[in-house]
């Protein structure tokens, strides 16, 4: 089984090399967002209780995270592994998501991080804005608030996984030419070794 972590600042391109990674390997995709919306929508337990939480504008708390990240990762019994789309975003979050992998007798395979300067970032966002119609990609200050964010919460993953990881975390050129990315996102992958 192999499973990875993908993480990168917004409008890094994690769902690109995401879906490009599930084609390739046949992975099961887990995105955080997708996951709440998809309990929301069913009217979940888990769902209603992280939806109270999106309602007020606050964040769902990191242990409602992990249990719907479980509840998820319990739907695919059959699965290949997982690619972990943006998730953990702390090292709090981390540390919680590695003592889940331990209780699913699952390893972590892999690292990626996608590294885009802030600049490319925005025009990046402003150009999805456009095309998408999202507000939260239309407005400048709102997006270089979001990196931010990201600076502050995320990037340590970098170090984290680093020290985890070692040989087994990688730092991706994300400002590249999106095959070009996605053909040296495969050769890491297709290169991985599992051992048992």
């Amino acid at each position: 089984m192999m499973n990875i972590v993908l993480f990168g600042p917004p409008g890094s391109g994690k769902g690109t090399q995401a879906t490009y990674i599930v084609n390739s390997k046949k992975l099961t995709h887990i995105s955080t967002g997708d996951i709440f919306r998809k309990n929301i929508s069913q009217n979940t337990k888990l769902g209603q209780l992280a939806s109270d939480f999106m309602n007020k504008g606050q964040l769902v708390p990191d242990q409602l995270t992990i249990d719907l990240l479980e509840t998820e990762i319990d739907t695919y019994k059959n699965s290949n592994g997982f690619i972990f789309d943006g998730f953990p975003r702390t090292t709090t979050q981390a540390e919680a998501f590695n003592n889940l992998m331990v209780s699913k007798n699952m390893n972590l395979s892999m690292a990626l991080f996608l590294e885009v300067c802030e600049d490319t970032l925005v025009q990046r966002l402003l150009n999805r804005g456009m095309e998408s119609g999202r507000s939260d990609d239309q407005d400048e200050s709102v997006i270089r608030n979001r990196i931010q964010v990201y600076e502050q919460q995320t990037s340590v993953l970098k170090d984290y996984y680093a020290k985890q990881l070692m040989d087994s975390f990688y730092i991706i050129n994300g400002e590249a030419d999106v095959k070009d990315i996605s053909k040296k996102i495969l050769s890491i992958v297709s290169n991985y070794k599992i051992f048992y």
